[in-house]
């Protein structure tokens, strides 16, 4: 297996608006991410994914861009930008960038040509159709669940939109697009930036013919004409070909939603020249209901096991990809997959321990290695993110449901739980911004912040840490073979990494109390050589007469033997 820096290290996801303010505003900026490079150097993680910053009227807040050329002014300058990345790279670390062009803004200038005439030169750089009997031209819904189409009241036709009615979706079958695109990607790789994450990638391309979806697809209909379409694999090769083979050591992470393992083998294989990696984006819905994306189902570990025993087996090593449980788009991993209260940080030592050594590249969410966890806020009043402010009003005016009843879906579910401020002491305002944030911090703040974090050697800060460190100086974590083992036990993962002469053994324990479990019998364990590496409690867990031992709530360990 070829090694590759974006293969060894640890992604550290940077939500700017939310990092740190640096001028009073409210709002983070590239500023503030300046101050805080040599806490996230000493944290030891690798590489930073910077979302996004340009131009943009923030109604998806960045991912709606109107200028791929300009910083978007509440977050500094084309200036700040440069000196944030020198000095990123100054410190030993990679910087990449959100890459958003499945569609832009409608205020971006080729919108607004696009839409002024039918004839417009710029007019084929999106997608638009006629209507049909007076309505819509097919029955595909948005991810805002609404139609993925928008009348233009100017020219009389409908435009392709599958996220905010403000995000209209680019043609890439349209040649001249694809190359002002090409052109303003190597803008930014010639400044010396390290790659992109490249957002909704798989939605490029679209099914000729536009036709009309079962109407009872899941959320949203019509994906299975607008995911992974019959030419996304020609433009990404195009993309490469034009663009990303002509700079050395730089990384593309693909944003792929509902891929099987055979297509994600198509989008990361080395010799496919498509993408550095994809985005493993199946254990962040665990909890979710197929097609409901507001409803909070009970989830097994047994899917978690399925999931990585699949992409283990059918992608590691043929492909590559990123794995994670928190990011921007989703509610954070606390305590959604593990505690709050007394058992918090032993969940997320737990959860981290799990993330930092199964296949893949592990992405940390701002945050995470805090234990900050999802805020509830009282009020509808308290929350910006559109798509959770359109449910609470289609919910409670339209629906007729109590106010109660739609916020604790909120609490579950929403955007905005993850997009709190980044909590970093307990002075006002987490010690985010001097002035007034553009949304409110989680109260838990003055608890749960890294100026304490920092302090307690026994913190889930310095576990990362550790962890961290751990997988840069043992290629077993990055390239080791991978081997699930007690598969049939509940509440337990068990699994082993294997690479040249070196083994460990990995035990985790998912539940809040006490496991008794038996040794595995694939693993021959000498109680005079096995050691602990890392663990969230003391030493190894006690081997009983009869191979059994006990985990304890949410213990994790690595076994060296």
């Amino acid at each position: 297996m070829e090694r590759a820096f974006w293969k060894e290290g640890v992604v550290y996801q940077i939500y700017p608006i939310s990092f740190k303010d640096s001028d009073g505003d409210g709002h983070g900026d590239l500023r503030g991410i300046l101050e805080k490079l040599d806490y996230l150097q000493g944290l030891g993680v690798t590489m930073l994914w910077l979302g996004p910053v340009c131009k943009s009227p923030m109604e998806d807040y960045g991912y709606d861009v109107s200028d791929y050329y300009e910083i978007n002014e509440p977050f500094g300058t084309m200036e700040d930008f440069e000196e944030l990345l020198r000095e990123v790279h100054a410190r030993g670390m990679k910087l990449f960038m959100d890459l958003v062009i499945n569609h832009t803004s409608h205020q971006h200038a080729w919108f607004q040509q696009a839409s002024s005439s039918r004839e417009h030169p710029r007019r084929s750089y999106y997608i638009w159709k006629d209507g049909v009997a007076g309505a819509e031209p097919n029955n595909w819904m948005s991810f805002s669940e609404e139609s993925a189409w928008k009348l233009d009241e100017q020219t009389g036709q409908y435009y392709l939109r599958i996220f905010d009615v403000t995000q209209p979706d680019l043609n890439w079958e349209h040649a001249p697009m694809r190359h002002e695109m090409y052109e303003m990607i190597r803008y930014w790789l010639d400044k010396g930036i390290d790659g992109f994450r490249l957002d909704a990638i798989n939605i490029l391309s679209k099914e000729p013919g536009f036709p009309d979806a079962p109407a009872e697809d899941p959320h949203p209909r019509g994906q299975r004409y607008f995911k992974n379409g019959p030419k996304v694999h020609d433009y990404l090769q195009e993309l490469h070909t034009e663009v990303f083979s002509r700079y050395e050591n730089i990384v593309t992470v693909g944003e792929a939603p509902s891929i099987s393992m055979e297509v994600a083998v198509r989008y990361s294989a080395p010799e496919r020249k498509e993408l550095s990696m994809v985005l493993l984006m199946e254990m962040i819905g665990m909890d979710v209901e197929r097609g409901n994306p507001w409803k909070v189902r009970s989830w097994r570990l047994q899917e978690l096991k399925d999931i990585v025993n699949r992409w283990s087996k059918e992608v590691f090593g043929k492909g590559w990809y990123g794995t994670y449980l928190s990011n921007h788009d989703h509610p954070r991993m606390l305590p959604r997959y593990g505690a709050d209260g007394e058992l918090r940080e032993l969940s997320g030592k737990m959860l981290a321990t799990f993330l930092h050594t199964i296949p893949g590249t592990p992405f940390m969410y701002q945050g995470e290695e805090l234990g900050m966890t999802n805020v509830k806020f009282s009020s509808i009043q308290d929350y910006r993110d559109k798509n959770t402010l359109g449910f609470y009003n289609r919910m409670v005016e339209e629906e007729g449901a109590s106010e109660q009843e739609v916020l604790d879906m909120i609490h579950a579910r929403s955007r905005d739980s993850a997009r709190t401020p980044m909590q970093w002491s307990a002075e006002a305002q987490a010690g985010f911004t001097s002035g007034t944030p553009w949304i409110p911090v989680n109260d838990n703040y003055k608890d749960i912040n890294s100026e304490e974090s920092m302090k307690r050697p026994d913190s889930l800060f310095h576990y990362y840490r550790r962890l961290i460190a751990l997988r840069k100086e043992q290629p077993v974590l990055a390239y080791g073979n991978f081997n699930m083992l007690l598969e049939d036990e509940e509440h337990i993962m068990c699994y082993t990494r294997t690479y040249k002469e070196k083994t460990w053994l990995v035990l985790l324990n998912f539940a809040d109390h006490e496991v008794t479990t038996r040794w595995p019998e694939d693993w021959k364990r000498d109680s005079g050589q096995a050691v602990a590496v890392l663990g969230n409690y003391e030493g190894l867990p006690a081997v009983e007469e009869g191979g059994l031992f006990k985990l304890k709530p949410f213990e994790a360990v690595i076994v060296e033997g």
